[in-house]
């Protein structure tokens, strides 16, 4: 259950598909979040670092620790380098590094930015859209790091100095939804995969289930999709127009490996994440799972690693056998001193596959002909990150499922408007939300239709229950 947010257990050591922390500005997610694990929903301290140049800096980025790293000439360059974009931006900002550059100083974006981006999307800077740096560092500035580290008052997303998380990690979540929706006489079909979407006369009329050998069609009224757009319009029959299929065949995706090694530990670092900027290692990311929570690990003289590869389907590194990876794993972590005191003892391999949508210069005009295309449908709905092609949050996925939802029982709201104009912040929770009816008024309401969920998991329920599993589907 969950998805992409998903939780992986073996032998009894628990793994994150990444980390997922669990923060939000809207009062009844927080507020459902706590409904659905109680004490198993606990608040966690934050602390990463970024690795660069052989040395650990702090992050959020801490001003006498990072003036002590760079030393006081190449702090100075940067400085420099700084009031130099802010003096005299660049008049387009259309990607990445123009964006990034223009706030930051061409340095500082060469120093922090530009090697890890790199490294997580496979392509050059100059080929990322800005409208991801607009979405994923809003009001991060160097006022903002400076104020932060003086003073600690920073509002910034990407500042916060705790999260919440649960106990077992966030697909204990989901399971908690699986459990709610089956309790309440509903269904949750696993491993069942949605491998056709028949329609007519501008409606969906069948979804083509395949489970194991056995293929399945499941008639319904309405249907919400959160598999990726690609996916989606790839399954259409009749197909979707010659430019409608050409628009989902130009939507590109970064996949992601996550190599699980676990270790004995005397002293393990302390650092809920990592943030791997040198381009000497292949691993972007490091998550160490038992100081996200001690229950992810069976014993507290062991731990648990996540060493994140950024890859696409079929390159080398996807290509690569588990073993190979495991090793190559054990060859990095030692790299990086990161395993002082540890005996790696097992490893597993992870393969998610179109983990993050990729806002490449041509993504926009293909996304705007496959919604053109699919708003035609006038009983089907998509939702969440890949539904929507948009890096959304749990949180803004979760918002996109409930409204959706709401939008069956007759509101009029566009789904797709999630997140694209709202602060990336975690401030405190606001005492507004933007969902004007709590979400237990929306469970209340149990009008006679079917629904399925035409990705992965499918079932057959009610509509208060089909909400409830939307909301869980959304991740």
């Amino acid at each position: 259950m969950g998805g992409i947010s998903r939780t992986e257990e073996y032998h009894g050591f628990r793994f994150d598909i990444g980390g997922h922390r669990f923060l939000t500005k809207d009062r009844a997610i927080s507020q459902l979040w706590k409904q659905m694990l109680g004490p198993d929903f606990r608040r966690v301290p934050r602390l990463s670092r970024i690795y660069y140049k052989h040395k650990y800096y702090d992050y959020p980025l801490n001003l006498l620790n990072t003036l002590s790293n760079l030393g006081l000439g190449e702090s100075l360059l940067i400085l420099l380098s700084y009031l130099k974009a802010r003096l005299r931006p660049k008049s387009e900002e259309t990607t990445f590094q123009q964006w990034v550059s223009n706030r930051f100083g061409w340095r500082l974006y060469h120093t922090f930015f530009k090697t890890y981006t790199e490294k997580v999307w496979g392509i050059p800077c100059s080929q990322i859209q800005a409208e991801w740096a607009v979405q994923r560092i809003r009001d991060l500035s160097v006022t903002e790091v400076i104020g932060d580290a003086l003073f600690g008052n920073s509002r910034a997303k990407s500042l916060v100095h705790e999260f919440d998380y649960p106990t077992l990690g966030p697909g204990m979540m989901w399971e908690r939804f699986q459990q709610a929706i089956e309790s309440g006489g509903g269904t949750v079909r696993l491993g069942a995969k949605v491998v056709g979407m028949k329609h007519t006369d501008s409606r969906i009329t069948a979804a083509i289930v395949r489970i194991n050998d056995r293929e399945e069609q499941i008639a319904a009224e309405q249907f919400i999709s959160s598999m990726p757009l690609a996916q989606l319009v790839q399954q259409l029959d009749p197909p979707a127009p010659p430019e409608v299929r050409r628009a989902a065949q130009g939507l590109k995706y970064r996949d992601l490996i996550v190599v699980g090694l676990i270790a004995h530990c005397t002293d393990s670092f302390p650092d809920n994440w990592i943030y791997v900027h040198n381009p000497d290692v292949q691993v972007g990311r490091i998550q160490n799972f038992a100081r996200w929570s001690g229950a992810m690990v069976p014993d507290p003289g062991w731990t648990s690693l996540g060493m994140e590869y950024f890859s696409n389907e079929g390159d080398t590194l996807w290509s690569m056998s588990d073993q190979e990876l495991i090793d190559l794993a054990k060859r990095e972590i030692q790299l990086l001193d990161l395993a002082q005191g540890t005996d790696i003892v097992d490893g597993l391999v992870i393969r998610q596959p179109k983990a993050y949508p990729v806002y490449d210069p041509t993504y926009k005009a293909n996304l705007a002909t496959i919604q053109r295309y699919l708003s035609t449908f006038t009983n089907l709905q998509t939702v969440g990150r890949n539904g929507l092609h948009h890096y959304n949050n749990q949180d803004h996925s979760m918002i996109t499922g409930i409204l959706a939802a709401r939008n069956l029982l007759g509101e009029c709201h566009d789904v797709w408007s999630v997140n694209t104009d709202e602060a990336y912040l975690e401030e405190q929770v606001s005492e507004q939300t933007t969902l004007s009816r709590p979400v237990s008024a929306l469970w209340a309401t149990r009008p006679s239709m079917i629904v399925t969920w035409p990705i992965g998991h499918v079932g057959r329920a009610t509509a208060s229950e089909a909400r409830r599993a939307q909301s869980t589907k959304a991740q």
